[in-house]
């Protein structure tokens, strides 16, 4: 904190000055609608006099979707001063003025967040771009599959319980299956003609259980025999770093195993413990990363891991079992399974299917 402040405000900005104070209010949501209204005058002279009435209610109800979720957002609201952005909302309110799909209000609104959070890049840029100018023409089973294909490739589940990690990907999906999932090829056709994938009849993808078996590692990983000398030196290792005996667990796969609880190795980093804090006569718990002998302590043990395929090739034939139990992911094994060529997401795709997944689940994480 500084003793001194000097700060500018922008146009169609008011400043409040105390003393030792200044505080700089920007665009509020009153301003960011007539921000919107002046943006869609240009627009209007653009349509006949029978489609304008049809053009003004769906642009009225993309505004309703965009505001609430900018406003929502730190600092959003901002983004309406700046002219690209402008420029952007132009073309999301040409799209929404053309499209009859309520969905796709959302999915715009969802894009120029984006657009805001990650404006900086502009390949991403671009690819927004390019998205908003192709939601009203991409049909409802491409954008699905375009979007099961992102969450596929995307997200993991960061819990290290192999049934809990299972139930969330079933969620997911079970909120993504909005509509029946495309069959056949032409989906990928209309997805290539709008530049949103890459299609290639060479090679083919990893049937998805496999695909989760590797992306999962830490699930189906054979993990450290009971009793055996490994297991006494992964003991020790917590000891000398001072790491709680219950980092290893029993593997549910197999129980004369223990293993770390977690996805895969790669998740080691990002592990934090809880300690217990007295304050005031009350005890707390308080979350601390870990030092970085404590992580290279973790991954000592994760090299004491018993090689043996057979092993593992048994733990793969259990998580599959597991798989089949959950009715989402039995439906996303049939579909995924069937596709029979090479996909590749383009900048366009990616950020397209990740805008349509979030309109889905909120609580996803953004795109990196």
């Amino acid at each position: 904190m500084a003793s001194k402040q000097n700060q500018r405000a922008g146009d169609n900005s008011q400043q409040l000055q105390s003393e030792n104070m200044v505080v700089n209010i920007g665009i509020d949501e009153k301003r960011a609608r007539e921000i919107y209204q002046e943006m869609n005058l240009q627009l209007r002279k653009d349509y006949s006099q029978e489609a304008l009435k049809i053009a003004n209610s769906r642009v009225s109800e993309f505004e309703d979707r965009l505001l609430p979720k900018m406003d929502a957002v730190d600092g959003a609201l901002e983004a309406f001063a700046d002219p690209s952005f402008q420029l952007l909302l132009v073309e999301a309110q040409k799209t929404a003025a053309a499209s009859e799909r309520p969905a796709d209000y959302d999915l715009l609104a969802e894009l120029l967040i984006h657009r805001f959070k990650k404006g900086e890049n502009r390949v991403t840029r671009a690819g927004i771009s390019r998205a908003v100018e192709i939601v009203d023409e991409i049909s409802d089973d491409a954008l699905l599959g375009l979007t099961v294909f992102h969450s596929v490739t995307y997200f993991v589940p960061v819990s290290g319980d192999i049934y809990q990690g299972l139930i969330v990907l079933n969620d997911l999906f079970g909120k993504l299956f909005y509509c029946n999932l495309p069959i056949g090829n032409e989906w990928l056709d209309h997805l290539d003609i709008l530049d949103a994938v890459r299609v290639s009849n060479f090679g083919k993808l990893k049937k998805v259980e496999d695909y989760y078996s590797d992306m999962l590692s830490g699930y189906v990983d054979n993990g450290i025999e009971k009793n055996s000398e490994n297991y006494n030196k992964a003991l020790s290792i917590l000891k000398i770093n001072n790491l709680p005996q219950n980092i290893l667990i029993e593997h549910v796969l197999n129980p004369d195993y223990v293993r770390i609880n977690l996805p895969n190795k790669d998740q080691i980093n990002s592990l934090t413990l809880q300690r217990p804090i007295a304050q005031n006569n009350q005890f707390f718990l308080r979350t601390i990363p870990l030092s970085e002998e404590q992580i290279n302590g973790i991954k000592e043990i994760y090299d004491l891991y018993k090689v043996d395929n057979n092993v593992k090739q048994q733990n793969i034939n259990k998580f599959k079992e597991e798989w089949d139990k959950q009715p989402n992911l039995n439906i996303l094994k049939e579909w995924w399974d069937k596709i029979r060529v090479s996909i590749q997401l383009t900048s366009v795709g990616k950020v397209l299917a990740h805008s349509n997944a979030q309109r889905c689940d909120k609580n996803l994480p953004p795109l990196d």
